[in-house]
């Protein structure tokens, strides 16, 4: 094979290549005469490009993100390290993050799903927790086309194959489809686990002559620019991406994560930190763990493992190979880490050390190939602080008339609406996915948040995934609001206290006055829901650019949420128990139709302005429901949320196959508005005054549940009446009957 010689550093910046890779001039600029005052090599030009990008350095968004709360008495580890980390009490804690892999799974869906998940886990080991459950937050196009159907399938695929041969349960999530996510739809990931306060690590490279360590699979060529490729726009058609899509192998991550818990558990003593080898591979990892301590570094990349032959140093640094991460151990310790690894059939190489003069040098053969300030590259990438401008469409939505629905038929409207792919069962994704291994899922996909009991106590986590993009599109600030409200409401739903968010914050580009416009308001919401309701932003990743052909995607700012339910006994699912137990609804109802899944199947767009919101009103209605749950005078509860109140009373028939009797005071539209902050609670009998006596006039009591598999609901301009067998078939059979 022919070598093809690298350009020279006067070729890079007489020709511009570094703004193929993403840098400005302005940024080519200050790397040359601010930082190194000489003109960078083929490597240097490649390590800070990647770096500099959005998705390393947070440049566009790091102004955005200074406005979210991310500390609070239960927060042991805020934003900056693999994963957020958050106290349960009893000397244990939850580790948890979310990541994007949306660019890589438009290009190859299995691969990209596959190895988003593969890169979340790490993120959580290498915290030192064990993952316990993974969770996913999907957006695709309409289910009216091969290619959509295509995406859906292979991705599910890829997020089942990664997660069942792992072993770790993918036990909830949530799917929605809109026309905005046709070219660029979302793949997010969320990963959550449990550790010992005592076994917290850190990514830091510090003590001089320590060694660096890389453990793991091989570096290969795949991957390469993966950074710069998630912080650029699609343009139809550009299929040579493909290089910058990486491959996963979950087998040989299973063997990493027993490989790197069993050394952070046992041999602590001579661990000094950990880090994945993520977005950037080894340039972001070896870096960023130098920077946090403070620290130079030497790497030898002769040393480092590679499947492919005559790699260049500028493809080792890039490669975004699966299954690998950097760890730096105390000197003279080093044959005790070969030793473990070896017991795992996985390579442990020791590739450079730690200095303390701040400097990043890379040696290939024998050459110094790269040498420059480490905080240069982790640190000091510039911060930009991009005009804003609100969208013409905000002002256009606030000047039109409310949707009113006229409603011929209301319970066909009712089946209607249960059949629309955002609202219908996701039975047939989920079912894809092991949500039981390692049986310690107590609510398994289908309820309102999945619930994982902590083994050798009696408490249990509640975590979920939601964002309604619609409700943003139509005003950033107040649907940021409402996604973190919603996931709260899950969370509140199953018996559990919101602890803490992290969040996807997937957008248009920020380089559009009105994308980033839309990304700087929502996040205004989000703090301002996190601060009342006492949920701070522990972690969380940007993911900028999803456009192609220079059309935005929704913003669409996913919320994980974790929750903590400290008495089993507290458990609660959404479908209704038994017959003759009361119905209640919690929260008012009014005439929110704008945003809607009703206006959309209506319309076949949306628009309008958003409904009012409350926060207040939220939390106090959230601590009206889990006081009740905690009380034990609650048998089920379900939040209101897309398709209304007259979507949520079916959905908590449909498990049990219980038919309601119920009479609601508006009229008949109004069973399909979504107000927010509603919950629909079952109560039995004997608990009624209890109940009625703790919620006071927050709850309405609306009917009772029935033995007779009718969904009746009468209304004060008429009634529905529909079957429930036939309401859940249509239901399930939905999205099915779309991807055939």
């Amino acid at each position: 094979m022919m070598k093809i010689s690298e350009p020279t550093a006067q070729e890079i910046k007489d020709q511009k290549i570094y703004a193929g890779w993403g840098l400005t001039d302005e940024e080519y600029r200050m790397i040359e005469e601010d930082i190194l005052g000489r003109m960078p090599n083929y490597t240097e030009t490649g390590l800070f490009s990647v770096m500099w990008s959005e998705h390393c350095s947070y440049k566009n968004s790091k102004p955005v993100l200074r406005k979210f709360p991310t500390s609070g008495p239960q927060v042991l580890q805020g934003p900056g390290e693999g994963a957020g980390i958050v106290d349960i009490g009893d000397g244990q804690a939850v580790v948890f993050k979310a990541e994007s892999h949306n660019h890589p799974s438009a290009v190859e869906p299995y691969e990209g799903a596959a190895t988003g998940v593969g890169g979340i886990i790490r993120d959580i080991f290498s915290m030192g927790a064990r993952p316990i459950a993974i969770l996913d937050s999907l957006r695709f196009g309409e289910l009216d086309n091969q290619r959509t159907k295509y995406l859906l399938e292979e991705v599910v695929a890829g997020i089942s194959g990664y997660g069942n041969c792992i072993g770790i349960p993918t036990v909830g999530g949530e799917v929605a489809f809109d026309p905005c996510y046709e070219g660029n739809p979302l793949v997010n990931a969320m990963c959550v686990g449990l550790i010992n306060h005592q076994d917290i690590q850190k990514g830091q490279a510090k003590g001089v002559g320590n060694s660096i360590m890389y453990v793991g699979a091989k570096t290969g060529r795949d991957g390469i620019h993966g950074a710069t490729f998630a912080s650029e726009e699609f343009v139809e058609g550009e299929e040579q991406q493909r290089s910058a899509v990486q491959v996963g192998d979950p087998f040989m991550e299973k063997l990493l994560l027993e490989a790197c818990l069993e050394l952070i558990l046992d041999h602590s003593d001579i661990l000094v930190g950990i880090q994945d080898m993520g977005a950037a591979g080894l340039v972001s990892s070896s870096s960023e763990m130098a920077s946090k301590a403070g620290s130079g570094l030497k790497l030898y990349l002769d040393d480092v493992p590679q499947r492919e032959t005559e790699m260049s140093p500028y493809e080792m640094m890039l490669s975004e190979s699966q299954e690998r991460m950097l760890i730096c151990v105390e000197q003279g310790h080093e044959s005790e880490v070969v030793e473990l690894f070896k017991k795992y059939d996985l390579d442990a190489v020791t590739i450079g050390e730690v200095t303390d003069d701040g400097l990043y040098r890379l040696y290939h053969k024998g050459t110094e190939v790269a040498n420059l300030p480490v905080d240069a590259l982790a640190e000091d990438a510039p911060v930009y602080q991009k005009e804003k401008q609100e969208p013409a469409r905000i002002k256009e939505f606030s000047a039109m008339p409310d949707f009113q629905p006229t409603i011929e038929d209301a319970g066909k409207t009712l089946l209607n609406l249960l059949q629309q792919p955002t609202i219908a069962s996701k039975k047939m994704i989920y079912q894809t996915y092991d949500s039981q291994v390692r049986t310690n899922t107590v609510v398994q996909p289908g309820s309102d948040a999945a619930v994982l009991r902590v083994r050798g106590t009696n408490k249990a986590l509640a975590m979920t995934t939601d964002c309604n993009a619609r409700y943003l599109y139509l005003n950033p600030e107040v649907g940021g609001q409402i996604a973190v409200a919603e996931a709260a409401r899950n969370i509140v739903c199953s018996g559990g206290q919101p602890l803490a968010i992290t969040d996807c914050l997937n957008y248009g580009s920020p380089d559009k006055p009105e994308g980033f416009w839309e990304l700087w308001t929502s996040a205004d919401g989000i703090a301002a829901a996190c601060e009342m309701l006492d949920t701070p932003v522990i972690s969380g990743n940007v993911s900028l650019y999803n456009e192609t052909d220079g059309k935005a995607i929704y913003p669409t700012p996913m919320i994980g949420m974790v929750g903590l339910i400290d008495d089993l006994a507290h458990v609660t699912t959404q479908e209704f128990k038994k017959a003759d137990d009361l119905i209640y609804v919690v929260g008012e109802t009014q005439a929110d139709f704008n945003g809607s899944e009703l206006q959309k199947m209506t319309l076949g767009r949306i628009e309008g302005k958003l409904m009012a919101f409350d926060l207040a009103q939220e939390k106090a209605n959230q601590q009206i429901v889990l006081e009740a749950i905690r009380k034990g005078l609650v048998a089920s509860a379900h939040d209101c949320s897309e398709g209304g109140l007259g979507v949520a009373l079916a959905e908590a028939c449909f498990k049990n196959g219980l038919g309601i009797d119920v009479s609601v005071a508006t009229a008949l539209p109004l069973l399909f508005a979504e107000t927010q902050s509603r919950f629909v609670l079952s109560v039995t009998p004997e608990n009624q005054s209890a109940f009625e006596a703790l919620a006071a006039d927050q709850a309405a009591c609306i009917g009772k549940v029935t033995a007779d598999n009718t969904i009746s609901i009468n209304a004060q301009d008429g009634k529905v009446e529909v079957k429930t067998t036939a309401a859940r078939e249509l239901w399930e059979e939905a999205i099915p009957c779309l991807m055939k």
